[in-house]
């Protein structure tokens, strides 16, 4: 299971265990969802892998979206 939890711009990936193995966040300059891991040390199961292409995937199509923050 991996939970995706808002946080400004953000989505932070985190497994089952609580540890957040990496962020979702938006590359304006390419106008794509990267996966940025956070944690070098951490290796992603299979599972947690294709649940982050899952959201990745859905992120692109607008079937899921990521809640922006306007600071103006």
């Amino acid at each position: 299971m991996v939970l995706f939890w808002p946080s400004q711009q953000e989505l932070d990936c985190i497994n089952s265990e609580g540890l957040i193995l990496g962020k979702i966040q938006f590359d304006g300059s390419k106008e794509e969802y990267i996966f940025c891991c956070d944690n070098e040390s951490v290796s992603l199961s299979e599972l947690e892998k294709i649940k982050i292409a899952d959201r990745l995937a859905g992120l692109k199509s607008g079937k899921y979206s990521m809640p922006m923050q306007d600071d103006d």
